[in-house]
Parts: C-alpha cells; structure tokens; sequence
C-alpha cells in the first residue's frame, strides 16, 4: 500500500506540471482561438534562460527564475502574440497550427546550433531527501512540486474569478462582441493571457528540467503530454487540464510500476485516444458552437 501511494503521489505531482503547461494550451484556446504547438519548446526555452543567469550572472535558482519571468513575458507573450498570432489568426487556425510547428522545430534548432546539442543538469527547487509518515514515502520534490503547482493553479482561479480583469478576461473568452459593447479592451484581455501563458511556461520549466534535463529537445514530450492531457480534460475547460495533467502522470506511473517500463510513454497517446472516441468535447468539456 506505501509502495502504491508514492507511486500515486509522485504521479499526480508529476501530472501537475503537465497540466501547468496544458493550462496555456486552454487559456490561448478560450482567449483567441490559438493552438500554440510549440508550447513544449515555450517550456524549454525558459529553462535554458534560467541557466544563463545562473551561469553568466551567478545569481540563485530563485533570482533566475524571477528575472526569467518578465524575459519569457516579453518574447513568449507579447512577441509571439504581436509578431505570429496577430497577422495569422484573421486566416483561420490552421496556418497558425502550421506556424507554431514551424517555430517550434525552429527554436529547438536554434538552441542546439547556438547554446548545446548537449543535456545540462539543472538543479531543483526543492530539498533532496525523502519524507516520511509511517509506510508512507514521498519525496520533498514531489511535496514541493504539488504545494507549488497547486498554489498557481488555486490563484489563476481566484483572479480569474474574483478580479475585475479576471472576470473581463473570461467575458472575452465566452464573447468577443458581448465584451466590446461592455466597453471591455479585447486586445488588452488577450494580451493577459499571452503573458499569463509565458509565466506559465516558466513555472513548468523550473519544475520539470531537474528530472528532463535541459536539453533542445525536452520540448517535445512535455509539449505532446500537455496537449493530451488539456484535449483529455476538455479544451474549453481550464479545470480539465488540471484534470487530464493529472490522470497522464499518475496512469504513467502505474502503467511503469505493475505493467512495464517500455509502455510507459504510450499512456498518454492511448488514454487520448479514448476520450477522443468516447468523449470528443473531453471529460469535462462541454460542446461549444463559438469560439473567438
């Protein structure tokens, strides 16, 4: 029974840094009718700049990762809002799909020719060492990463939910023109939740490069998860990625332990598969007629 609640508890920590990164694809999705495929490399960018502070600037994990933040808003919000979404989402999400896949094989590219084709260790946020309760045995990475991701996922709700800008923010979501007449700034709404995705990003790299490394590539598999798990949980639904995160982690885990090792990595591609067979709209999607 230990044995099955570290696997359980290490699964769900796990599956809640997929759905930090699933979150993004959902909120770009409500916000703007955005599918960003290059989410994953969204991730692994952050990462990378966290150690260029490091390294260069010698400063801690935790300044790094403060002074990432308004960097990664910068380039992976606004940029990429203004420079690719922008001109391209008037034409229909298909040629944005094709450009987000464009940039994302251009960023890992760019990485590995400028920065290293080769995986660098990154450290954790969070003490080394296991934690204890009877038969129970966790460890202060996965405590760590559950209190953290869970702490971002509860505030997103309350300012969504409780703010002025919050609930301005979903009102565009929910109607575009409704919220023009209201006399709400569209623009400016959207522009948030680029900015809330890129923070987003960053969280999910400091959380998931201790055990990925980081590596040009790492994107890959994180960015193809986050999108299982928000297609699994609903598109449309912020707690559905929160949902379907957390189901990949902890199924993969099982999945390791009682099943085998090698089939692992197909956990997410066949639980997606199912929802997608059995329920379209996800579990707890719901079907929508309009979409910004």
């Amino acid at each position: 029974m230990g044995e099955l609640i570290h696997l359980v508890v290490s699964g769900t920590a796990t599956g809640a840094i997929y759905a930090l990164a699933a979150l993004g694809f959902t909120l770009l999705w409500q916000a703007s009718n955005t599918v960003n495929f290059a989410q994953g490399e969204f991730v692994m960018l952050p990462a990378f700049m966290m150690l260029f502070f490091i390294g260069t600037l010698g400063t801690p994990l935790w300044l790094a990762f403060l002074l990432t933040c308004p960097v990664a808003m910068l380039l992976l919000g606004y940029t990429f809002k203004r420079v690719i979404v922008d001109p391209l989402i008037r034409h229909g999400v298909i040629p944005l799909v094709i450009a987000t896949l464009g940039l994302a094989i251009g960023l890992k590219q760019l990485v590995k020719a400028s920065v290293t084709a080769q995986a660098q260790p990154f450290d954790s946020a969070f003490p080394n060492g296991l934690l204890t309760m009877g038969t129970i045995t966790v460890s202060y990475a996965d405590v760590g990463t559950l209190l953290l991701a869970g702490m971002i996922v509860i505030g997103l709700q309350l300012f969504l939910n409780r703010t002025l800008t919050g609930r301005a923010m979903q009102a565009v979501a929910q109607n575009t023109e409704a919220a023009k007449v209201l006399g709400i700034n569209v623009q400016r709404m959207v522009l948030y939740t680029f900015l809330i995705n890129a923070v987003l990003a960053v969280v999910t790299a400091l959380l998931i490069t201790p055990t990925y490394l980081a590596k040009f590539d790492m994107g890959e598999s994180i960015g193809l998860k986050a999108f299982y798990a928000a297609i699994i949980g609903g598109f449309n639904q912020a707690r559905g990625a929160l949902l379907g995160g957390v189901l990949v982690g902890v199924l993969e885990n099982l999945t390791g332990a009682y099943v085998s090792a090698a089939y692992k990595e197909g956990v997410a591609l066949l639980l997606f598969m199912i929802v997608i067979i059995v329920r379209p709209e996800g579990l707890l999607g719901k079907p929508e007629e309009r979409k910004v």
